[in-house]
């Protein structure tokens, strides 16, 4: 990043669609030049990271082309469970310049979650907070070298220059302090981003992210109980979902809804063991053993592994993440039964309980940020998955907090060429990650 740029493309490489949006500075603030969404291929992305580097290089350089976008340098996402940890980490007060960028090392080679050790680190003092404290906090985010070199590899097959690699929550923290100015002055902003298998929750306090948080799950989920329900073809369940499927208005999750990871919510610390990584079983008391693969599922409020769900909690037999999911009804085959054109109460009841756990994800980190002194003020939701109709006022009923949906294009300027507002409209909520990486040029 050594000279500053007056374009850039910002790319989100999801599991379900690839998302690219080009930003032009303009004065004092931006303009939106070009942007384009188009599925990503199958099998080469989930929610554990990027897979094969060749067809996603080659559907970015088709989303390019077709978005018209004409900037050499992107800045791109990197996400997944196995391909970036993003944390906030509370450590002594101490000279910045002098002090910090040892201590941060020693932070991250004593904490490393991932089975790959050679990794890629970058970490960020939060502004503001009490100065007379004997703590500050840091934002750190590390990446094993062999996702850094796949997402690297990604951009030049599509023919662009890696100008820089972000993490999402920050993206997000640099699309509100363009988009919403007015919520810099506010503590406890929620920004819910649900995408296709993975939902990332992100709370800030004056703009600073301060609990970031991604689980399991999302629009996927939803689609594949509809499928199952329905006994159709996941593309017609999907299709079904996005034109027809409405949560009923009066509809909220049970408030005594079961805790996902299972028993009482417990009291967790955000921060590293100043010793080595050592998990702790909540039930027991001992040290936790494990293996590598477990290294891999680590939460990332309380880092420990993420607990197996207890047998009285709800399972679905079309689970994607289940080792054993059912199957679904073949897209071809003649026995399916159509798609109804309205949404019914069984339609409800099939996702009721994935609807209800995204509540007890949200409420659990809600809760932790409460017990630390903070208090949300609103809840945001991007993502495609969140163009769930009926979702906003579902979870606002729920959690009995303010609940919006999420405009990046809110106090941008717009001039792009190949698309109009009915585009934009349709695909608004799923490039705000891909506009706050383009924002790069202006914050």
């Amino acid at each position: 990043m050594a000279k500053k740029l007056s374009s850039v493309l910002g790319i989100d490489i999801g599991s379900h669609s690839i998302k690219v949006a080009e930003v032009k500075s303009s004065g004092n603030g931006a303009t939106v030049t070009a942007i384009g969404v188009v599925p990503t291929p199958e099998g080469s992305v989930d929610y554990s990271g990027v897979y094969n580097s060749d067809e996603v290089g080659k559907a970015l350089a088709e989303a390019l082309k077709a978005a018209g976008a004409t900037s050499t340098s992107a800045v791109v996402t990197i996400a997944g469970q196995q391909s970036v940890l993003v944390r906030v980490l509370p450590v002594p007060r101490m000279d910045v310049d002098k002090e910090l960028k040892s201590h941060m090392e020693w932070e991250i080679s004593k904490n490393i979650p991932f089975a790959e050790t050679t990794i890629q680190s970058d970490y960020k003092v939060i502004e503001g907070g009490d100065q007379n404290s004997a703590e500050m906090e840091v934002v750190m985010a590390m990446a094993p070298q062999s996702a850094i070199d796949t997402i690297v590899d990604c951009i030049k097959k599509a023919g662009r220059k890696p100008y820089a690699i972000d993490v999402e929550p920050l993206g997000l923290a640099r699309s509100m302090k363009s988009s919403f100015p007015q919520w810099a002055n506010e503590y406890g902003v929620c920004i819910v981003d649900i995408g296709h298998s993975t939902t990332s929750i992100n709370i800030y306090d004056q703009g600073n992210l301060v609990l970031p948080r991604p689980v399991p799950g999302g629009g996927e989920m939803v689609t594949r109980s509809l499928a199952d329900a329905k006994q159709i073809g996941v593309q017609e369940a999907e299709d079904f979902k996005v034109n027809h499927f409405s949560i009923p208005a009066e509809a909220a999750a049970n408030q005594g809804f079961a805790n996902p990871f299972g028993g009482a919510t417990q009291s967790f610390d955000g921060g590293f063991s100043v010793d080595a990584y050592a998990p702790v079983d909540p039930m027991s008391g001992a040290t936790a053993s494990m293996s590598p693969m477990d290294d891999l599922a680590i939460d990332p409020i309380t880092g420990l592994p993420v607990e197996p769900a207890v047998s009285s909690a709800p399972t679905y037999a079309n689970d994607p993440f289940s080792t054993s999911p059912a199957p679904v009804a073949d897209v071809n085959s003649t026995m399916m039964m159509p798609a109804s054109t309205q949404s019914s109460d069984a339609d409800f009841g099939a996702v009721q309980g994935i609807l209800e756990d995204l509540v007890g994800e949200l409420q659990r980190s809600i809760d932790y940020y409460s017990s630390r002194g903070g208090n949300v003020s609103r809840v945001v939701l991007c993502g495609g998955g969140s163009k769930l109709r009926g979702l906003s006022g579902y979870l606002g009923r729920s959690l009995n907090i303010s609940v919006e949906m999420y405009d990046a294009f809110n106090g941008l300027g717009f001039a792009a060429k190949k698309v109009g507002m009915e585009y934009v409209d349709e695909h608004r909520q799923e490039l705000a990650v891909a506009i706050g990486n383009g924002l790069h040029i202006v914050y």
